[in-house]
């Protein structure tokens, strides 16, 4: 295996990977990239070829705001802080290498879903620049109330409890708060939204569709473009079944299992 590109990196959170997660990370592996896996715990199912980190290097992933939040926010502070400091590309635990990331690409990111929001499931950006600064400053210094919310969710964060922590506050008010909302305003607020791939470069297949994945008759394939990159398998948001039983034969993510060499038995959600 010649892995002579550039550098991928994500964060997990438990002791077990899911079967979806192991074949996102093999995928990179097959396209050339370094994957870096920076854990929190000992986790007993990485594949083969993934470099295992302890996450402590980049950030300390405080436990009483995990089980205040869940691990998806501490992965939306965690993204930024680990590219600031290595320079790998963020790509969450259950994003597919279709294509290999171009050498020459400084700022990878895209619009989602079907409304085109920005999420930031796969990330690249410089070590040094606007957007990073902002994002880390948000995380670093937490507002009253994110800037761009309005009334209602005002007053839905006043409704927590106020004991909890900020984070927490905010995090129960909002979930994405952390994720697409804060990384699509500050790209706008810096200007470099415009630099955003469309949805068919990371996000081919819109979330609010995630199960034809597990479909042994859709074409998921036809979502793909000749700009497609990565394709987000959107596991949590994916019905409990399917991740506590093996992939249909003929789907998607069984004929991705089979070309990763994946067994799915050995890594179903308990």
């Amino acid at each position: 295996m010649n892995l002579n590109r550039r550098p991928v990196a994500s964060l997990w959170i438990g002791t077990r990977l899911h079967y979806v997660n192991q074949i996102c990370l093999k995928s990179h592996l097959a396209e050339g990239h370094p994957v870096i896996l920076y854990c929190a715990d000992k986790v007993e199912n990485v594949p083969d070829g993934v470099e295992v980190r302890p996450a402590d290097e980049v950030m300390k992933i405080d436990r009483e705001v995990v089980e205040a939040t869940s691990p998806s926010f501490i992965s939306n502070v965690f993204r930024y802080k680990m590219i600031q400091a290595t320079g790998a590309i963020w790509i969450d635990c259950d994003a597919l290498c279709y294509r290999p990331f171009p050498e020459d690409m400084d700022y990878i990111f895209g619009g989602h879903g079907l409304r085109g929001a920005l999420n930031c499931g796969v990330v690249g950006m410089p070590r040094d620049c606007e957007l990073m600064d902002k994002l880390l400053d948000y995380y670093d210094n937490l507002p009253d109330y994110p800037a761009w919310w309005g009334k209602q969710q005002r007053k839905k964060m006043d409704r927590q409890d106020p004991s909890l922590p900020k984070a927490a506050r905010i995090y129960k008010a909002e979930r994405t708060a952390f994720g697409p909302q804060a990384f699509t305003y500050y790209a706008r607020l810096t200007g470099d939204v415009d630099k955003a791939m469309e949805t068919d470069g990371l996000y081919p297949v819109p979330f609010q569709l995630n199960d034809v994945f597990y479909d042994p008759y859709s074409q998921v394939e036809k979502h793909f473009t000749d700009n497609t990159l990565s394709v987000h398998i959107y596991t949590n948001a994916a019905r409990p079944w399917w991740r506590k039983n093996a992939p249909i034969p003929g789907s998607y993510i069984a004929r991705m299992a089979e070309k990763y060499e994946v067994d799915p038995t050995l890594a179903l959600e308990e």
